[in-house]
């Protein structure tokens, strides 16, 4: 049996905060929303477009990506 502490509860449920933050602004965005892990903050959703070229230190923190979801494509 797996016991799930307070921290780990907490820690599972900023991920999750932050995915879901992620999925409904990707909808919207042309650009990817990134889910990024900071050791100060947790979980952080961010959008590609806010920081043009990523630095080789976010990308290996990218924990998840949603695609954008709007297409400039006519």
């Amino acid at each position: 049996m797996q016991t799930i502490t307070n921290t780990a509860a907490a820690h599972n449920n900023a991920y999750f905060a932050a995915v879901a933050n992620a999925e409904r602004r990707a909808l919207h965005s042309f650009f990817d929303q990134h889910v990024i892990e900071d050791e100060e903050q947790g979980y952080l959703a961010i959008d590609e477009g806010d920081y043009g070229n990523l630095t080789p230190a976010m990308i290996d923190r990218i924990v998840y990506t949603a695609p954008g979801g709007v297409l400039d494509e006519f």
